[in-house]
């Protein structure tokens, strides 16, 4: 395991955490840690579990989760997860959540159920979802938890952090 590469990638997902957490949005934060993520990635390939550890690994993909001003290089970590996932060095949900947001991103339905956003009366709603019919049973193949258990926990969530964070 390269340690010096896991403490890397860990502290750009601490700067990734703290701005969201905060309140501030800053998207400079975002390209910094896509760039980071990017020269990465170009000099160790993915950044699996095997190479910096399952926390960094999960951080890696959050970063290029929110990688949202660059969907091509979402796409190509994508590609690069997809592969690590057939060798079980990734955790399977990392690709669940990473397709849906590269589908939203690309004006698509999502699969997954996992992208939700705020409509205009503050509330928090899921992204279009292609066939529900059959969304549970995709969840269910990548160890995600069901979609109504998933949705409320995302509420009880919003609710919580409105009380943290007062709206000025």
């Amino acid at each position: 395991m390269n340690k010096r590469l896991q403490k890397q990638i860990l502290t750009v997902v601490a700067k990734d955490q703290a701005m969201r957490f905060s309140g501030k949005w800053d998207a400079k934060i975002d390209r910094n840690n896509t760039k980071t993520l990017k020269k990465i990635i170009k000099k160790y390939g993915w950044p699996d579990i095997a190479l910096v550890g399952k926390k960094a690994s999960q951080g890696a993909w959050l970063i290029a989760q929110h990688a949202d001003h660059d969907v091509k290089f979402q796409k190509y970590c994508l590609k690069l997860i997809t592969e690590r996932l057939k060798d079980r060095k990734i955790d399977p949900k990392n690709f669940a959540y990473l397709t849906d947001r590269v589908l939203v991103n690309s004006g698509k339905l999502q699969l997954y159920g996992t992208q939700f956003y705020l409509n205009k009366k503050g509330q928090l709603v899921p992204r279009s979802i292609k066939n529900k019919k059959e969304l549970s049973k995709r969840r269910k193949k990548f160890y995600l938890e069901p979609f109504t258990k998933y949705k409320a926990r995302l509420m009880n969530k919003q609710k919580l952090f409105k009380k943290q964070i007062p709206v000025k």
